[in-house]
């Protein structure tokens, strides 16, 4: 069975398509961050369908694991993101999609997630002064 032009026009670009390196349940993180602050608000899971979706609306649409669902940050909320930019990871298993938020993007009002999850005790690292007088850092080689 042959496929109109219209259902071609409603799949993701197989060029985008075929760069996705998905989950064993087809999914890809989806890392929203702030477009002009840089701030990271949220993380969240796309399929082919939500990554289109996005893409071609100007609206954020993600899949909701636990609803099995497509939802729209804000349509419910009114806390709306307004897609700036959309990027992909080097190894196709990420997204970065830039965003003008309006309102919190957390669930529990807060504008980040990250904000309300809050920082963990780490052991912060250091440059060796080698890096630090090296503008580039270390080369591929010296890293592996």
């Amino acid at each position: 069975m042959s496929q109109s032009s219209n259902d071609q026009e409603e799949r993701l670009d197989p060029n985008i398509a075929s760069r996705l390196k998905k989950n064993d349940q087809g999914l890809v993180a989806a890392v929203v961050q702030q477009y002009d602050s840089r701030q990271v608000l949220m993380v969240g899971y796309m399929d082919e369908e939500a990554l289109r979706r996005t893409l071609t609306t100007g609206r954020v649409t993600f899949w909701s694991r636990s609803r099995r669902e497509y939802w729209r940050k804000g349509d419910t909320s009114g806390h709306v993101q307004y897609v700036k930019g959309v990027s992909i990871d080097c190894d196709g298993d990420a997204l970065l999609i830039e965003v003008d938020q309006v309102g919190a993007a957390c669930h529990t009002g807060t504008r980040s997630c990250f904000e309300a999850g809050g920082p963990l005790p780490v052991v912060q690292g250091n440059r060796t002064q080698a890096e630090m007088n090296s503008e580039e850092g270390p080369s591929i080689a010296e890293r592996r």
